[in-house]
């Protein structure tokens, strides 16, 4: 969440300071969506810098509360809901899955929101983290299992209120 402040706080100020560079061809609204996401991949290019290559995580004991044997889905793990689509748009889904991807590996928690949120292409993520696709494709599937099961745990129907 500080991170998020700050990044917004250096568009702003970035934006104040670069003033005399806004055409007015678009609109502001725009320009500053532009400048924070440039702000945005800067934070997660410091952080690559910064963090440690290795990340542990508890990946295998996640598949096996998912899947069964024979690498199918268990019965329990795909129940989510009679309608997400509905449900998604609620305030408390939002609240909890910023939650849950904040206790994602920060590597994680980045090649997901760059690639689902951000729609970034394979090819721009991998060459932003300076990883292969395959490793990619392992970081966002270690992911997904994980907001999966936080999000199954703290939100779904009987959650819901």
């Amino acid at each position: 969440m500080q991170s998020a402040e700050e990044v917004v706080q250096e568009t702003f100020l970035s934006a104040l300071s670069h003033l005399d560079q806004y055409a007015g061809r678009g609109a502001e609204r725009a320009w500053l969506l532009g400048i924070l996401k440039r702000k945005i991949v800067d934070l997660i290019r410091k952080r690559c810098r910064t963090s440690s290559s290795s990340e542990t995580d508890a990946a295998d004991d996640l598949s096996e509360r998912l899947f069964d044997d024979k690498g199918n889905w268990r019965a329990e793990a795909h129940q989510f809901g009679p309608q997400p689509s509905a449900e998604m748009e609620r305030r408390e889904f939002w609240r909890i899955f910023r939650d849950c991807l904040a206790g994602l590996p920060q590597r994680q928690a980045d090649v997901f929101m760059l690639r689902e949120i951000e729609g970034y292409s394979t090819q721009g993520i991998c060459k932003e983290f300076t990883i292969s696709p395959s490793n990619l494709w392992v970081l966002l599937y270690r992911a997904r299992l994980r907001l999966s099961l936080c999000m199954k745990s703290r939100w779904g129907p009987e959650k819901a209120s």
